[in-house]
């Protein structure tokens, strides 16, 4: 088993940044595929960031590229993903999940990942 625990979201501005965290512990050798997913009021979970932990592959939503960089501290075993230049239509509960090794389109489904957070509030405000 894997647990996942999100922290860093908040009520900010439009404008303003925020750092999420993900930190991982259990079986954490079995994550090798680490995502961030959001999921606004009446929508569906939607794909933001990926990558794996043994390089540099990243993958983004064409909505937050140039703006969200998603990143890890292996030896913290934690994944972050740093939020620049929010707009209201960031807002929206954020979870990170955990899955094993998997690339390319893959990245963006979630039925792939096995491990889920509980969630973390993203509030931005106009």
């Amino acid at each position: 088993q894997v647990q996942l625990v999100e922290s860093g979201g908040g009520l900010v501005q439009a404008g303003d940044s925020l750092r999420l965290s993900c930190a991982l512990s259990g079986r954490t050798f079995s994550s090798k595929t680490m995502g961030w997913f959001r999921q606004a009021p009446a929508k569906e979970r939607a794909f933001v960031a990926a990558t794996i932990w043994s390089g540099g592959l990243t993958d983004y939503a064409d909505s937050v590229k140039g703006r969200f960089t998603i990143s890890r501290d292996n030896a913290k075993n934690t994944v972050y993903l740093q939020m620049n230049s929010l707009k209201p239509e960031d807002t929206a509960v954020y979870y990170c999940a955990a899955g094993p090794l998997f690339s390319g389109t893959k990245l963006r489904d979630s039925g792939r990942y096995e491990y889920w957070g509980q969630g973390t509030q993203v509030t931005v405000s106009s």
